[in-house]
């Protein structure tokens, strides 16, 4: 008895398809290495429904056109780095779209939940689960535990203002982002375990993070769980839901829209990070001029001076949650023995929010527009962070055991 599970990380690299096949082997005799793989290359073994080699399955090329889509829904760190500095010396540039929130920033973020549900199939996420439940829970409960738990001590460590302790703590309490099953495959980590727990962080936000946000900022501002609960559940959860059943019902008319969701939804991301910025924008500039009028000493006081005002103290809580999560991830899924590719994956997840998540409920639920900076900071800091760690553990590798494990 065999079956086949095919998973489409949402934001896919070129000519990426993971298909796994799950086939139980009463004793599974190993093959002996041959010579090239002394020299530590690793080639995989495909397995096939049966042992005829004309039987095994042919995925065929994706057109060179879907390729380039890919390539571009990739380049997501670039646009939002591009935006921010257009937003800084243009902050007009991006008006019409702030103008028209916070009702375009939730329609906005339900486009971007919508393509991320076009590329799922709950069935096969079920599947999954029930093949390898610790890990998945094991992924959740450090997702919704370390970073909440640090926002709120870097908050209180850093003495950060009451608006952007909430704005930091939102976004801890956010599930996990979708770029980050882009990161995992970067990383050679285990891209399955990483899109599954995107999926179950998300429909879990419904209830997790509005209760965590009350119960950790409740102190500095009055939240509304029940409010937070019901614009998650909106513009999160349903279009979710409702991609995966479009993507069920009308197939093909799913694969026509496919090759273009993940990058119209990383546009629409960045756009909406470098709008919410832009609001700022002219907050910051005016305390970087005060800090430059106000001191004729030398150019390292001046920044200094600058970076100890709101824009230093957003920069710094913001890239200590990130690495929390990074770390903390890491060593924890080590200490519960997780193989490499899992404790890649689980980093890179807890460590990656979704950042878009918190812009939109800052914006529709409170009233201060520093709660949202927080946020929007962690969609620039947060992906050049994850990338890099992605590129540095794919150098860096794993040992060809763990391969073999990760394959099996």
């Amino acid at each position: 008895m065999s079956f086949s599970l095919t998973l489409n990380p949402f934001l896919s690299p070129p000519r990426t398809q993971l298909k796994l096949t799950f086939k139980p082997h009463p004793t599974k005799p190993r093959v002996p290495s041959s010579p090239s793989s002394k020299h530590g290359r690793y080639r995989p073994t495909l397995n096939s429904l049966s042992h005829n080699p004309e039987h095994l399955p042919v995925t065929p090329e994706k057109p060179r056109w879907e390729n380039m889509l890919a390539t571009a829904a990739s380049l997501y760190p670039l646009y939002v780095t591009v935006g921010g500095i257009v937003a800084c010396f243009k902050p007009s540039a991006f008006a019409w779209f702030v103008q028209r929130g916070p009702s375009s920033y939730s329609f906005s973020l339900g486009f971007i939940m919508l393509a991320m549900g076009l590329t799922l199939e709950l069935k096969d996420l079920l599947n999954l689960f029930i093949q390898r439940p610790l890990s998945i829970l094991f992924g959740c409960i450090a997702q919704y535990s370390i970073m909440p738990t640090f926002a709120m001590v870097i908050s209180r460590t850093l003495g950060l203002s009451p608006s952007l302790s909430v704005g930091l703590i939102l976004l801890g309490c956010c599930p996990g982002g979708a770029a980050s099953n882009v990161v995992t495959f970067i990383a050679r980590g285990d891209v399955p375990l990483s899109t599954v727990l995107t999926v179950c962080t998300t429909l879990g936000a419904v209830i997790l993070t509005p209760v965590l946000t009350k119960i950790l900022a409740g102190t500095y501002v009055p939240v509304d769980a029940i409010g937070l609960s019901l614009s998650t559940l909106q513009v999160v959860v349903t279009p979710v839901l409702l991609g995966s059943y479009i993507q069920s019902s009308f197939p093909s008319v799913v694969r026509i829209i496919t090759p273009f969701a993940p990058f119209f939804a990383v546009l629409t991301s960045s756009l909406l990070a470098c709008s919410v910025f832009s609001e700022n924008v002219v907050r910051f500039k005016s305390s970087m001029v005060d800090a430059s009028l106000a001191s004729d000493t030398s150019l390292i006081t001046r920044l200094q001076s600058i970076l100890s005002g709101d824009l230093g103290a957003v920069i710094l809580s913001v890239l200590l949650l990130h690495c929390a999560g990074f770390f903390v991830g890491y060593i924890s899924a080590a200490i519960c023995r997780f193989r490499e590719p899992e404790r890649r994956a689980i980093s890179i997840e807890v460590g990656m929010q979704n950042s878009s998540l918190g812009v939109v409920l800052a914006a529709s639920h409170f009233t201060s527009p520093m709660v949202a900076l927080p946020p929007a900071m962690s969609a620039v800091i947060m992906n050049i962070m994850g990338s890099s760690l992605g590129f540095l553990w794919r150098h860096m590798g794993c040992s060809k055991q763990e391969l073999d494990d990760h394959q099996d």
